[in-house]
């Protein structure tokens, strides 16, 4: 599979996106979702020069982490649901966590983040649809959960993360991204440092970009349809 055209492919509709919004080029990154697929796969998209890359399954990325030391450049993400009891390897090896959505996790995440690595960059998961099959958190929500954060060492509060719903049209979808661009004003309000919207992904990021998004997360265009069985 041509992983580096498709990358190359995804990166012309992201800066295609941003010239259409009349934002910078190149003011939007990419994440590439690598969730099921191989750790020889990320390898090559990094030996190509992508560095960051979205994982969902703490156990699958933990053993990816192992297999790609060699690779000292690379930024994980981790943009899928992290039980309580399993947040040790995201606070040690974790560069960013996407899904930050309760006061429990947070702690825990502080506790652990070893002394010697930068803060976590952490990202506040909005429940934006208000779906109950979703995880994250309601927006009124918000500023609680922002200032408890605040207030723990070795966390670093950079923003907000969503997934859209998924049928939702055009005008549901454009509503539901400018409340998350909204909302990320509001967290400035107490953490002035936020600056960071991870939203967007192959079928919704042109959306995404025009209401804001700074990060959008993009697998399969990548790696191609997933095979959950394996």
């Amino acid at each position: 599979m041509p992983l580096e055209t498709n990358r190359q492919h995804v990166l012309a509709q992201i800066r295609t996106a941003e010239a259409t919004a009349h934002r910078v080029s190149g003011s939007v990154q990419l994440i590439a979702v690598s969730k099921t697929f191989p750790a020889n796969d990320i390898r090559t998209l990094y030996q190509h020069g992508q560095h960051d890359f979205g994982e969902n399954y703490i156990q699958e990325w933990h053993d990816k982490t192992q297999t790609l030391a060699d690779c000292p450049e690379i930024q994980w993400h981790i943009i899928g649901h992290v039980q309580s009891n399993k947040s040790r390897p995201v606070a040690e090896h974790a560069h960013w966590l996407h899904t930050l959505d309760r006061t429990k996790l947070a702690q825990r995440l502080s506790e652990q983040r070893p002394d010697n690595l930068p803060d976590l960059q952490v990202l506040i998961e909005i429940n934006i649809a208000n779906e109950a099959a979703k995880h994250g958190i309601a927006p009124e929500e918000l500023l609680p959960l922002a200032r408890t954060i605040g207030a723990l060492p070795k966390l670093n509060l950079r923003g907000l993360m969503c997934v859209a719903q998924a049928d939702a049209d055009e005008t549901k979808l454009r509503r539901q991204f400018s409340q998350m661009q909204d909302l990320l004003a509001e967290l400035q309000t107490v953490a002035p440092q936020a600056d960071t919207l991870s939203m967007g992904m192959s079928s919704d990021m042109a959306i995404a970009i025009e209401c804001g998004a700074t990060i959008v997360r993009v697998g399969s265009a990548i790696f191609g349809k997933r095979d959950y069985a394996k």
